[in-house]
């Protein structure tokens, strides 16, 4: 049995790196203190299979990746793709990360769906072409409409999930209305549990506005102490369940992220082997 901790992301850490390091040392260094990370540049582009190569240089052997799924395969850019246009959107996303598929490196495919995902027969059609499409990659779903986890909705949509062996992504974030959901510490998957700590800023959460102005805001939070232990609690239910247990902390708007990371493998205990050697440690 394993738990994972890691961030969303290498670049925007500044706490873990010492001054004047170059952007491309930084996941090396990155992955000298987390076994895991989850790439969100593949959401806004498909990423040049030579990036993904270069990222599994740079990192150890048991090294993971989580990779957001690009916007066109959740919805996000709001365009109609025929059923040939998504198949080859989705081919040539599978294409791009073939690297860390033969390497082992691949962790989940993330699905992050858009605010407007709704239950409806049209966005369960589309989450059973999404199967079709990706029959037999470790998927990870993530909804961001409280529909999903109404009361009446609840058991079927855990059912859905359970079906296609689809991972329930877990989510740590402020209870805003429709366009946020309960945290919901259930498996759905037979060997894998997945935790996304999105903070807790109610006000930047139902801010409006695009961009990393808005970003800044809505994900400025630290975790505090009493809130990480009883996220220990819930990480040690779930390891009863499965085998693996992955956790990626996105609240990196004030360098947060990095130390409640930290704070938590120190919390549950953990030491990771076979990461890449520290060249300068400023945890310690």
């Amino acid at each position: 049995m394993s738990i994972f901790v890691g961030l969303t992301g290498w670049g925007d850490h500044d706490l873990l790196y010492h001054h004047g390091i170059k952007a491309k040392e930084k996941l090396a260094t990155y992955s000298a203190h987390f076994p895991i990370v989850e790439v969100d540049s593949s959401f806004y582009a498909i990423q040049p299979i030579q990036n993904v190569e270069k990222w599994c240089a740079e990192t150890p052997a048991n090294f993971k990746f989580i990779f957001k799924a690009h916007q066109s395969m959740t919805g996000h850019d709001r365009k109609k793709l025929t059923n040939y246009q998504a198949k080859q959107v989705f081919q040539s996303f599978i294409e791009s990360i073939e690297p860390v598929r033969q390497q082992n490196k691949l962790l989940y495919i993330l699905f992050q769906f858009p605010p407007w995902f709704d239950v409806r027969e049209q966005h369960i059609t589309k989450l059973k072409k999404i199967k079709q499409l990706l029959p037999s990659l470790p998927i990870a779903i993530e909804f961001r409409h409280q529909s999903w986890f109404h009361p009446k909705n609840k058991d079927d949509t855990l059912a859905l999930l359970r079906t296609y062996q689809w991972i329930n992504t877990i989510c740590d974030e402020p209870q805003a209305g429709d366009t946020s959901i309960p945290t919901i510490v259930e498996t759905t998957n037979k060997t894998h549990a997945f935790i996304r700590m999105h903070g807790r800023n109610l006000h930047g959460w139902n801010r409006n506005g695009r961009g990393e102005e808005w970003r800044k805001v809505r994900f400025l939070y630290r975790y505090n102490e009493k809130e990480l232990l009883e996220w220990c609690e819930n990480i040690q239910r779930l390891q009863s369940k499965v085998n693996h247990v992955s956790i990626v902390f996105n609240n990196n708007s004030g360098g947060d992220a990095s130390e409640n990371a930290k704070q938590l493998i120190q919390l549950l205990g953990i030491t990771y082997d076979n990461l890449n050697p520290k060249q300068l440690d400023l945890f310690e």
